[in-house]
């Protein structure tokens, strides 16, 4: 199937599963105003590839794949994600007394702090979900934001959102593939990913086209997932906590660390910092949301956030989908969503206080001003 017959048909299965008002409602309202069919059959699509193995095999099944199992992915977990997180689908480092909302505003800040963003640059957003980094970054730089991403249910939200807080003049939200990117050469004057490009079936892929959108002398920064070198493939228990995290949220291959930083400098970076912002012994972790206890909650304001995130909170929320869905109220396959976010909440937190696992390993990376952008450049790196 060509890219463009792909686009046609995920474009038509997202308003079969959707209709015509994505956006106007949110969370567990969205989820039960889904089409029942089409979402049983988006289900099957997203779980196809996680059989329990981890095998080479099922690792080249998942990575030849991501395309169509990530847009499956977030057609059954955004609303989820947004009932229990907001908008901006990500982890943050928490201070104490800090609201969670300041948490990953702040977060958003530093990562456009880090990249140089200025006043009126073109800025690439690359996996943008519904627009929350966006919007924030924009207001906070007065940047104009193109937002990238292959899920048109998340492309619709993000639209609807920049219009309705009067964002619509500084941002847009496109659909694309970011292994193959329909910008010009040289188009961005910056270019960020918070959380996303560990989507990419090999890193080189996504970082060389990024690379070639971005201007000579352009700076891209990002919040990267990946193991740390603490991490060892061949160890049963490591290798497990990997596959949780891939399950339940649509990876098709954890790569650890050094992966990401030389598929940087093979793509032509130059990588101006490295740092993981989670081994810090942060007196509250970054996973705290997840934990399920209580001595981090610092506020009221992160009471309700937190009741959501929480093991206590998601069985609750696994608990109602489920009888929701024998109700015929939430759409069949809800409850198989709930089970794999679950699986990866556990993966999640047992990866961090292993400090196996890192979810904002941040890189700022550089565009020589003298590069020339190879045309074979993404082609080679998805070889």
């Amino acid at each position: 199937m060509s890219e463009t017959e792909l686009r046609k048909r995920q474009a038509q299965f997202t308003r079969e599963l959707h209709g015509d008002d994505i956006g106007k409602k949110t969370g567990l309202s969205a989820l039960m105003s889904k089409n029942n069919s089409a979402q049983k059959e988006a289900v099957q699509k997203y779980l196809r590839n996680w059989d329990g193995k981890t095998d080479q095999d099922a690792e080249e099944r998942r990575l030849e794949d991501y395309n169509e199992a990530t847009h499956s992915y977030y057609n059954v977990v955004t609303d989820f994600y947004e009932y229990g997180w907001g908008s901006s689908f990500h982890f943050s480092r928490f201070y104490k007394g800090e609201s969670f909302a300041a948490s990953i505003a702040r977060h958003e800040h530093y990562l456009a702090y880090k990249a140089g963003i200025q006043k009126d640059d073109l800025v690439l957003d690359v996996g943008c979900g519904v627009g929350g980094p966006a919007r924030e970054i924009a207001r906070f730089t007065g940047c104009n934001v193109i937002g990238l991403n292959n899920n048109d249910y998340q492309i619709a939200k993000a639209k609807y959102y920049a219009k309705k807080y009067n964002l619509s003049d500084q941002m847009d939200f496109v659909k694309g593939d970011f292994m193959h990117m329909d910008f010009e050469e040289n188009t961005f004057d910056k270019v960020y990913a918070i959380e996303a490009t560990c989507h990419a079936p090999k890193l080189e892929g996504v970082y060389s086209e990024i690379y070639k959108v971005l201007k000579p002398g352009g700076t891209f920064a990002v919040y990267e997932w990946v193991m740390t070198d603490k991490y060892d493939e061949n160890n049963p228990e490591h290798r497990k906590i990997a596959y949780e995290i891939e399950l339940g949220d649509g990876i098709p291959k954890m790569f650890q660390v050094d992966v990401a930083r030389k598929a940087l400098k093979n793509c032509g970076f130059e990588v101006l910092d490295s740092e993981d912002l989670a081994d810090n012994d942060d007196e509250i972790p970054w996973y705290y949301p997840l934990t399920g206890e209580w001595k981090y909650v610092q506020n009221l304001a992160n009471l309700a956030t937190f009741f959501r995130t929480s093991y206590l909170g998601r069985q609750f929320t696994t608990a109602m989908v489920t009888v929701m869905e024998k109700l015929g109220l939430a759409p069949e396959g809800s409850k198989e969503v709930t089970a794999a976010l679950e699986n990866a909440a556990v993966g999640l937190v047992a990866g961090g206080k292993s400090k196996l696992f890192t979810p904002m390993m941040l890189f700022v990376a550089r565009k020589p001003e003298n590069a020339e952008t190879s045309p074979n450049a993404s082609e080679e790196a998805t070889q």
